[in-house]
């Protein structure tokens, strides 16, 4: 069993950058994979970043460059840094923990477990 802890969103104006953290408690294994989703208004919810426990990862196209995902193994955690945000950006960022990438792009509720999300908005 797992249980994830985001927080870190806020509202921040069009060019500005965040931080959010997500910590898990429980299972090491379940956690070997980290990932972020993100869910718009009337949209689905997308990947956006995920990282291996050995650091690998991978991004979304809409957010590379932009984004950098890292985790503090000791502390079981891993954080989103989002620099120069648009509108778009703007969503609930979910976190999500899993023992693997299978299925990694397509966020399932039945894939590992999920924190409780954090708002994020970029408006002016």
């Amino acid at each position: 069993q797992v249980q994830l802890q985001a927080s870190g969103g806020g509202l921040v104006q069009p060019g500005g950058s965040l931080r959010l953290s997500c910590a898990a408690s429980g299972s090491m294994f379940s956690t070997n994979v980290m990932v972020w989703y993100r869910q718009a208004p009337g949209k689905q919810r997308e990947f956006v970043a995920h990282i291996t426990r050995a650091g690998s990862s991978n991004y979304a196209d809409s957010v590379k460059g932009r984004f950098t995902i890292s985790r503090d193994n000791v502390k079981n955690t891993v954080y989103l840094q989002m620099n120069s945000l648009k509108p778009e950006d703007t969503a609930v960022y979910y976190c999500n923990a899993r023992a693997n990438t299978v299925g990694i792009l397509v966020p399932s509720m039945n894939s590992g477990y999920w924190g409780q999300g954090t708002q994020v908005t970029v408006s002016s």
